[in-house]
Order: structure tokens, then sequence, then C-alpha cells
């Protein structure tokens, strides 16, 4: 890559010394910044810990990573490899808990998270193994923009990351999001770096990065490859490059490249404690399965998943094999406006500077590559499963506000930031559920699941029910719960999804426009919640009707 290019100060802003005074300020604490905006993130993650009860996902994971640190074996569900849910399970174990041998991993979770009546503790314990994934995600973002843009930019950078909700949503559950989020980019990262200058360390480290990568989640095999892909398109249609340069290159490469499979596979066989006859694919899902090659090309369980699709639900459409706009349109009510905002200021500086240097237009292919595969994926269920893409989004965004600053538009990067900001501020602490305002009043109508209705307000529920002194409520839950045992919920009995019982009715969300309350078989008919207005919303993500009793 070319030199990084430090803009100079106009003339302008030297005639107003406070810009400069704050930008040289800026400058020169950009790092202990950075530190603060960290530590500001990881207490507001911290304090979503209790307040949700787990999502569907959470349980199986602790059981996975569980499995791992407890009985040395890994043969739950061999889909995802085993590094994040080590890392949810870590603190739980030094806490005590330990399997409990259940068949299922769901359940299996669960036993765990209700052991000894440690319920939230033994959550956010789990939560708390995923914060260091959020903590390198922000570095990766810090050190990208201030590699190649200098320390303003880079501020700006890590502001957006984290105050960006999705990431203090997924920086706060025990799941694998995250964990590819930051380790997917520290390998780009490196990769950028060796490019710069393939010295035998850098290799080594870029090596180790894709292995820890890898051991994350195996979307990496497909981010990666696409992301690098573009990236190497717009090299050549940028930089171009004569033919003999490239190939005398990649020649001069392939013994760095050589050791850093070496290190990866190493690490990744180090992360299956140096045993693959140790995963399987439990009855559950198809049978007694070996997976040492799946660990190199992705298991064929994802695969198969992917071929086979994932219900999922957009602009009010129910499909099993996605939309290739799904993301683009995910991504827009998403994301704070005012951070797209500056992508967008981002994304005109790097076209209008991408012949200066490869920086310019390296964040860009790094997301477009990310996008792509997502166009093809059968699986649309939340921004999470992109969610690397706003570590590129930031990088931009901190490009954008440099030039704003830069450009004397000072006072409209303020108003972006404090927008920003505030948004962020505003949906504490509901990260996960936030959409802004172009999802409108009801964001159901354009997303559900992860995005939306998680399972995560149980706990709000409960409170609620008691509140109104319900004796009993008709409610189908999206997970696997002690609800009434441990969350304080009245008697449950099943929902009709043909009209509404007597008494206090709560609805999923995703329940609802996902399964249709369990007419999803049957167009013609219509819930009833689809037709009823609630008599009031429960967090997020449940509606609660009252129909007083038939006399």
């Amino acid at each position: 890559m070319a030199k990084k290019r430090r803009p100079e100060t106009p003339a302008a802003v030297v005639e107003n010394p406070w810009p400069l005074r704050a930008q040289a300020f800026v400058e020169k604490h950009s790092f202990a910044l950075f530190l603060a905006l960290v530590t500001i993130a990881s207490v507001r993650i911290a304090l979503t810990y209790t307040v949700f009860n787990h999502t569907v996902d959470e349980p199986a994971h602790i059981a996975c990573g569980m499995e791992w640190l407890n009985r040395g074996t890994y043969g739950y569900e061999a889909q995802h490899p085993p590094l994040a849910r080590i890392m949810t399970a870590v603190f739980p174990r030094l806490d005590g808990a330990h399997s409990w041998n259940r068949p299922l991993m769901y359940n299996e979770g669960a036993a765990i998270l209700y052991t000894d009546d440690k319920y939230d503790r033994t959550l956010a314990l789990a939560r708390l193994g995923i914060l260091p994934f959020f903590w390198l995600a922000s570095a990766v973002v810090y050190l990208w923009t201030r590699r190649w843009f200098g320390p303003l930019a880079a501020f700006f950078a890590a502001l957006a990351f984290t105050f960006l909700p999705s990431a203090l949503a997924h920086g706060g559950l025990a799941t694998t999001d995250m964990a590819l989020t930051a380790t997917f980019g520290a390998a780009f990262f490196a990769m950028l770096v060796w490019i710069e200058k393939p010295t035998w360390p850098r290799v080594a480290l870029f090596g180790a990065a894709i292995g820890i990568s890898i051991l994350s989640k195996f979307s990496v095999l497909v981010f990666f490859p696409a992301s690098a892909a573009v990236a190497a398109v717009c090299y050549v249609l940028f930089e171009r490059p004569s033919a003999a340069r490239v190939f005398a290159e990649l020649k001069a490469r392939i013994p760095q490249l050589a050791l850093a499979l070496l290190v990866a596979c190493l690490i990744i066989w180090a992360g299956y404690r140096f045993s693959f006859d140790k995963v399987n694919d439990p009855p559950m899902f198809g049978g007694n399965e070996g997976s040492r090659a799946a660990v190199f090309r992705r298991h064929p369980r994802s695969a198969g998943h992917n071929r086979l699709g994932n219900p999922g639900y957009l602009l009010g459409e129910y499909k099993e094999t996605g939309w290739w706009y799904y993301y683009p349109v995910v991504l827009s009510v998403k994301t704070p406006i005012a951070m797209l905002a500056l992508l967008g200021v981002g994304l005109a500086v790097g076209w209008k500077r991408r012949r200066e240097s490869p920086a310019y237009w390296i964040p860009a292919a790094f997301a477009l590559g990310i996008l792509l595969v997502g166009a093809f994926s059968r699986i649309n269920i939340g921004v999470r499963h992109v969610l690397p893409v706003y570590l590129a989004f930031s990088v931009l965004a901190g490009v954008g506000a440099e030039w704003l600053w830069r450009t004397r538009r000072v006072w409209v990067l303020a108003v972006l930031v404090l927008w920003m900001m505030a948004t962020s501020a505003l949906a504490h602490p509901d990260y996960l559920a936030y959409f802004n305002a172009f999802a409108g009043d009801e964001p159901s109508k354009v997303l559900i699941d992860s995005d939306l209705d998680w399972g995560q307000d149980m706990k709000r529920l409960s409170a609620r029910l008691r509140e109104v002194g319900a004796t009993e409520v008709a409610f189908d839950p999206f997970i696997i719960a002690h609800l009434e045992a441990v969350h304080g919920f009245p008697p449950i009995k099943p929902l009709d999804p043909r009209y509404p019982l007597p008494g206090w009715n709560a609805v999923s969300l995703t329940m609802l426009k996902l399964d249709r309350l369990g007419l999803k078989g049957h167009p013609e008919l219509q819930p009833w919640p689809e037709r009823t207005t609630p008599t009031e919303r429960v967090g997020k993500s449940v509606w609660l009707y009252y129909v007083p009793p038939r006399r």
C-alpha cells in the first residue's frame, strides 16, 4: 500500500485558533480518547447484562463451550467452531458452572444457566466473555484508521463504532457474531500490514489472525476471500499494475504465505484440542459424522443450511431462500442516520482520492465483499450476519468526519456527531432492537428475529404481568426458558391463533410475523393480532393484549 496521506491543515483553519487547538488536542491524545470511548462503551454494554434474559442462541453457545472446557469434547454441534463458545463458558466455569450431559444443546445451556439460582450471575458472566472481542473490534477500527488516515480520523472512527447500537448489542451477548467481527477484521488488517511491508513476523501474525478468525466462525471462510478478491479487482482497476509485476510479487511471497497457512492450521488444530476425532454432529444434526475436513472447508452442515435456506422476513414478506437485497435494507434501517451521512461523505472522499492511495478504497472493498456474499446467502436472519461491515463503515465515517473538519464544515460535523451520540444514548438499553427513523413507527413491518425480537424481553414481560395482577397468560414463547419457575410468570397456556382468549394474551413479534402463531401453512387464515391493536407493548418485542372475560 502507498504511504499514508496526511493532509496539511488549510490556511483558513490556521486563521481560526479554536479548531486548530481542538485538532491538536485530539491528535495528541488520540489513543487516550480511544481508551475512554471503549471504556464508556464497555460500561454501557455491561449495564445491559441483567436487563435482558438470554436470547434464543445463547444457551446453545454456552453449552458447547462448557462441553469443550468441562468434558474435553465438542460434540453438540460442529456447525460453528469453538473459540467464541469457549469464551462464553470460561467465566461461568470459573464460577462453578459445569456440564449436565443433556442430550440437546439448548436444554444443556438452560440447565447451566438455571443452576443454583444464579441465573443472572451466570448469564452476565457468559456475556462478559464476549467483551474482549468488542475491545478487539474497536482496536481494529482505531488502528486501521490511524495507520492510513491519522489520529484525528481514528478518533472519529472509534467514536462511530463504539456508539453504534448493533455493535453494543452484539458485544453484550454470548454469541459468535462479535467474535467474527473482531477476528475477521483483525485478520484483514494484519494482511494489509503484511502486504505493505512483507516481513516474516508480520506474515506469522497474519497467519495467527487467520487461524483465530476461523476458530471464531466459519463465515470467515467465505467473507475473507470475497473481500480480498474485491480488493484485488480494485487494485487492478485503480493501480493498473503490469502482469509481470503482479506475478513477480506473488512468486516472492509464496514462502511467507506457506508460513501463514502453517501457523493458521496449527492454531485451528489447537482450538480443537489437537484432535478432530472429538468433533461430531450428534443425531439431532444428522448423524455422527466426523469433522476433520470440515475445519478447513466450511462445515458441511453449514453449507447444507445455506442450501436449504432459513425462514426469513423482510418488509412484510416471508421467505425461506432469502432476498439479494436483504442486507442493504437491513443496514439502511439498523444504522444511525448520522453515521450513514458520515459514511456517505467518507465514500465520496475515498472515490475522489482513489488513485492517491489504496487506503481510500480498501475499506469499501472490504464491506463490498461481505455484502456480495450476503446477496447470495439464503440465511437472512439479521444484521449480525454481516456485522463486520461496520468496521469498514466506521473507518469511512472517520475519513468523512476528518474531511468535514479540515474543510471548515465543523458545525456540520458537530451536528452529525452529536446526533449520532444522542441516538445511541436514547437507544439504551435496547441496542438489539434499535431502528432508525427510516423503519417508521412499526419496525416489525420491516424486520424481526435477531434484529427486533430474539426473545430478550421475558423479564420485562414477567414484571408487567405481575404489575397488572395477571393470574394466567396465553403466550407462545420464542425461547427455551423456565418462565414460570424462575422468571415469575403466571401459569402459561397456549395462544389460539384464531382469536384472543379472555384475559391476558402476550404475542412475540417473531412468532407472529415468522410463524404466524402456527398458521404459516394456512395463508388463507389471518392471526388475530394482525387485525387487533395491542393494549400495550412490553419492551420492544412483545405485544400485550387484555380481553375482558365473557359474561
